[in-house]
């Protein structure tokens, strides 16, 4: 689909109140949405691709620079050109729920309260809670709070719908 040319720019956008953008006909808002959908994807490519260049560049001194001062994670910094580079490798743990719950299991047998060492997180998923039969449902709706997300829109042009 070509695009009309009066397709307001980013700066345009930008500077534009948001009921003269709410007053577009339908057809502008969905073509400035394209191009809103394009350029975020061109701004995510680049930004990986970005990311990965730098990488490149300089994950091998960071790595030395870590493994000097001891560290397997975290943050050093050192000088490339008059540029501070900071570096950040975070860290990140994956617990075994099973096996963190027989440790659980042997802290306490032992006389020890386990909630000095793991914390507990509850929850039900949705799919399993509206399969409970009704009386069920209503002894967790005390403990249950729904909240919504951001609402979000779609514009599709009516001869782009299969």
């Amino acid at each position: 689909m070509a695009y009309p040319e009066n397709i307001p720019s980013v700066d345009d956008m930008l500077n534009m109140p948001v009921t003269e953008l709410a007053l577009m006909p339908p057809s502008l808002l969905a073509a400035v949405q394209a191009e809103i959908d394009t350029a975020a994807a061109r701004m995510k490519s680049v930004t990986e691709r970005f990311a990965l260049a730098l990488e490149v560049r300089y994950a091998d001194r960071a790595a030395e620079l870590r493994h000097d001062a001891g560290k397997d994670t975290g943050t050093i910094r050192f000088a490339d050109g008059g540029v501070t580079v900071i570096a950040d490798l975070a860290k990140r743990i994956d617990w075994d729920q099973a096996k963190l719950a027989q440790i659980a299991e042997n802290i306490a047998s032992a006389g020890e309260d386990p909630s000095e060492f793991i914390d507990t997180t509850l929850k039900v998923s949705e799919r399993k809670y509206t399969a409970l039969p009704e009386a069920w449902r209503k002894g967790f709706e005390p403990a249950r709070t729904v909240r919504t997300g951001k609402p979000k829109f779609r514009l599709v042009l009516n001869e782009e719908v299969r």
